[in-house]
């Protein structure tokens, strides 16, 4: 293993952890109920697409994209690459509910990071996801 591969690794195990981490805190009450809030007015749906749905979903999705990032290729081929398309797609689809805590600090209090600096945080966190798919 050179020196690249190790870098991607440690990137996979950073993010797996964040995500794992991140993923299961959408299944706690308190957390979901505000993060429910977080989802645009545009974007609001009923039943499936409720709000408190949307939650769950992008719960699992940061769950599955987590381990996705750390199961061994030799295990199930590409789905270290899967994990880290999914997690692209992820934060760009999500990016909607980031920008409108933003919008709102003084309901989302320290979730409400502002505008630019979340924008940023979120480029570079695909950019690094772009790193582990680097053959």
């Amino acid at each position: 293993m050179n020196g690249f591969e190790v870098a991607q690794w440690v990137i996979r195990i950073a993010f797996a952890l964040a995500f794992i981490g991140m993923g299961l805190n959408h299944f706690r009450r308190g957390p979901a109920k505000v993060m429910a809030k977080m989802v645009p007015p545009a974007l609001r749906g009923t039943g499936a697409l409720s709000p408190a749905r949307l939650v769950l979903y992008t719960g699992i999705c940061e769950v599955a994209g987590g381990v996705g990032l750390v199961v061994p290729a030799a295990l199930i081929p590409g789905v270290q690459y899967a994990a880290a398309i999914a997690l692209i797609v992820f934060l760009i689809a999500v990016f909607p509910a980031n920008a409108y805590a933003a919008a709102h600090p003084e309901t989302f209090r320290s979730l409400a990071i502002p505008f630019w600096p979340r924008f940023l945080a979120q480029v570079v966190m695909i950019g690094l996801l772009g790193v582990t798919l680097a053959a």
